[in-house]
């Protein structure tokens, strides 16, 4: 019986048995276009880590987004903080040419010699300016008789001196330096020992 016999017992079209030989024929002559089959169990273990791997992703961004987020919070916190002091610190250094003038002002009239003297009420608003500049961090830097700082000193000029010790020692304070907040504002302006 032929393989056309077969096929019409079998009740299938003789054209379909045809063009299933040529299907199996290609695959013969060309096996790269064969499927490779994996194992079920291979397919699922292989979406888990891939799935696995997906949600430490995740985990890893959400992680760095808090972080980020977090840092953000922080510089807003401090560059607020900054602005606000560097509206004081402007208020303050703008009022320094007044405190100078007070101070000038109490020199001359402590000096013996000077007919004018610090009425009273003079003297409670220079104290008060003090006392409210103090509170705000605004301090005073000593520097007469210090070691010349290049960081904290403005050297305006040297003078000779006949002692060894009073070498490169601030001898003078031509204008006092301010910190305010433990940052320098304004440096002192002095004359060095040489």
């Amino acid at each position: 019986m032929s393989k056309e016999d077969k096929n019409k017992a079998n009740g299938a079209p003789v054209e379909d048995q045809a063009a299933e030989e040529k299907f199996f024929d290609f695959d013969k002559a060309h096996p790269e276009t064969e499927e490779t089959l994996t194992p079920a169990g291979e397919e699922e273990s292989t979406d888990i880590t891939s799935l696995q791997a997906s949600v430490q992703e995740l985990k890893d961004k959400h992680l760095r987004l808090l972080a980020e987020f977090d840092n953000y919070k922080k510089r807003t916190m401090r560059e607020r903080l900054e602005m606000i002091n560097a509206a004081g610190k402007d208020i303050i250094v703008s009022l320094l040419p007044v405190l100078d003038d007070f101070n000038r002002a109490k020199m001359s009239s402590d000096d013996p010699e000077n007919e004018e003297h610090f009425s009273e009420g003079v003297s409670l608003v220079y104290n008060r300016l003090n006392t409210i500049l103090q509170n705000q961090g605004l301090a005073p830097m000593q520097s007469t008789g210090e070691k010349f700082d290049p960081e904290w000193h403005e050297a305006l000029t040297e003078i000779p001196v006949q002692e060894e010790s009073q070498k490169g020692v601030v001898v003078d304070t031509i204008e006092t330096g301010y910190t305010l907040n433990d940052k320098i504002i304004r440096h002192a302006k002095v004359v060095v020992g040489k």
